[in-house]
């Protein structure tokens, strides 16, 4: 399980990419989502150019800074929540992670103590 087998197939969306927002990875979800954008064929090519320019913007700002970003929303009747964080390497900033999840239009919240 060491070698990222687990994540090919995981129903979840996950693309990585580089600092300046060249995209490094992507399992077989990620593929799916963005196969009108090329797919697979978006590794090592920059994901910038698959945003519209706010959201472009907003994501060099993410890129430049290596923050947290985190927001849903719904396409072709299919809410998401997306998750993009910062990876590292060794203690190094090397870029951003984005994990889109499926999630349901009532989404239970639980506090816990």
């Amino acid at each position: 399980m060491g070698d990222g087998a687990w994540v090919k197939e995981l129903k979840v969306g996950v693309t990585v990419c580089d600092r300046d927002g060249i995209a490094l990875e992507m399992n077989d979800r990620a593929a799916e989502t963005f196969a009108a954008d090329g797919g697979r064929d978006l590794v090592g090519k920059s994901i910038l150019d698959c945003h519209p320019p706010r959201a472009r913007a907003l994501f060099e700002e993410l890129l430049r800074a290596g923050g947290t970003n985190a927001y849903t929303i719904e396409k072709n009747g299919v809410k998401k929540l997306i998750y993009q964080a910062p990876w590292y390497e060794d203690g190094v900033y090397r870029g951003i992670v984005e994990l889109s999840l499926p999630i349901p239009f009532d989404l239970p919240h639980f506090v816990r103590g």
